[in-house]
């Protein structure tokens, strides 16, 4: 508990000695939380903003993050468990999940029929300079309707901007309001129809970057639509075989075959930049990224042992070669520039991210096979800012790793539910 107290007076003496200012103001970066980041200067995320701090009428903001883990057995039924007190609460049931994913606040399950999303009642609200946090009651809030799985993708904030999700099947882009959904509605801003094809709708500016496809259902282009779903002129930008995206505190990164587009935006103006690869590096192209939540530094698997590191501020790429197999790695971007990997083995391993040397590995924690967690769910590795989590379907547990002391085990956390899906939510 002693980290869990640190993080409460941390954070309740930021609420008392902080006052809440326009978000177009350029202030000190505190996105790590309560406790101290880089230090450099950020404004709040750009295009994230909206009213009231994340404030919705039911809610309780409190002092501190409300970490939670959210548990999904096979049959869909749904659990909480909450970190600080040990508590765990059902929250309902969902049909079929294959697959689960997270914004920090909502968990989104691919289920027979659609979307369904669980919202945890437990989120964190980023001001840039400082955060707020509410917690609320947890519901089933409902199914999206759609064919096949689906790719999902978020932004910063549960209470402001949207939600995207694509259908591949059908071709089907839908992207959610968040305004709506946090007040428990589930509200399509729009819903798209293209060439069936492996494809992404990722909220950004108001309304989402998405893919273009050629006739043949092969990505070639990614252009920006405003929130009605109607494309914005002069955005579309070569991205071929566009795959994977993630939102930092800088913007919203899109991975393409030829390296990164980060789409930034500042007073209603939009630019897209594109990062390319390191002409020397000979590894495969990132088509999916994992970082700690707000954090400008991302992670992504580079063929069976290498890892990608995306910088979005310094708009950088590095490489590094883990020496062994890896199933997921995902980028903590803390002051020691920790990153956390799950291999092979079902090891969970420590890496430093200026020079790719293992700092630390856990002795195998999960069994492994085709989807690195067996015929009974999916392996999953989340990390906030003080430790790492990775669920273990087979053994009916989660781990909790402190990957800045060792890749120390820290817990061994029994969920309500069998966790076949998990994630973390309250950040």
């Amino acid at each position: 508990m002693k980290r869990r107290n640190l993080i409460a007076l941390a954070g309740a003496v930021l609420l008392l000695g902080t006052s809440c200012s326009s978000s177009d103001e350029t202030t000190t970066d505190l996105a790590d939380g309560p406790a101290a980041g880089s230090g450099s200067t950020t404004a709040a995320p750009d295009g994230q903003d909206g009213d009231g701090h994340g404030a919705v009428e039911g809610a309780q903001e409190v002092a501190e993050p409300q970490l939670h883990l959210v548990s999904v057995d096979r049959s869909g039924k749904a659990a909480l468990l909450d970190l600080l007190s040990g508590d765990t609460t059902d929250v309902g049931t969902v049909p079929g999940p294959s697959a689960l994913a997270s914004d920090g606040r909502y968990a989104l399950a691919t289920v027979d029929g659609g979307v369904a999303v669980i919202d945890s009642g437990v989120w964190t609200w980023n001001h840039g300079d400082h955060f707020h946090y509410y917690r609320s009651a947890p519901e089933v809030v409902g199914t999206v309707p759609g064919r096949g799985e689906a790719t999902v993708s978020t932004g910063l904030l549960s209470t402001a901007g949207g939600t995207g999700i694509f259908f591949p099947r059908t071709g089907e882009a839908v992207l959610l309001d968040n305004s709506a959904l946090s007040d428990g509605e589930l509200t399509e801003s729009f819903r798209t129809k293209t060439t069936p094809h492996d494809g992404l709708v990722a909220p950004f500016a108001g309304g989402a970057v998405v893919t273009v496809p050629d006739a043949s259902g092969s990505v070639t282009h990614v252009e920006l639509v405003d929130g009605d779903g109607e494309p914005v002129a002069g955005t579309r930008t070569r991205c071929a075989d566009a795959r994977g995206d993630i939102t930092t505190t800088v913007g919203l990164v899109i991975g393409c075959a030829d390296g990164a587009l980060l789409w930034t935006e500042s007073e209603d103006e939009h630019d897209v930049e594109r990062i390319p690869y390191p002409a020397d590096a000979a590894a495969p192209p990132a088509t999916a990224f994992a970082a700690r939540k707000s954090r400008p530094t991302v992670a992504a698997l580079a063929g069976p042992t290498g890892f990608w590191l995306l910088d979005t501020r310094e708009r950088s790429w590095r490489l590094h070669d883990a020496g062994v197999r890896l199933r997921h790695v995902a980028a903590v971007d803390d002051a020691d520039g920790h990153v956390v990997a799950l291999d092979a083995a079902g090891r969970v391993r420590v890496y430093a991210a200026d020079t790719g040397k293992q700092l630390g590995a856990t002795r195998p924690l999960v069994r492994t096979g085709p989807r690195a967690g067996g015929a009974r769910g999916e392996v999953t590795l989340v990390v906030d800012q003080e430790r790492a989590y990775v669920n273990a379907p087979a053994e009916g547990m989660v781990h909790e790793i402190d990957y800045a002391d060792g890749a120390r085990l820290a817990r061994e956390l029994p969920t309500a539910t069998e966790p076949a899906f998990f994630t973390e939510t309250g950040r």
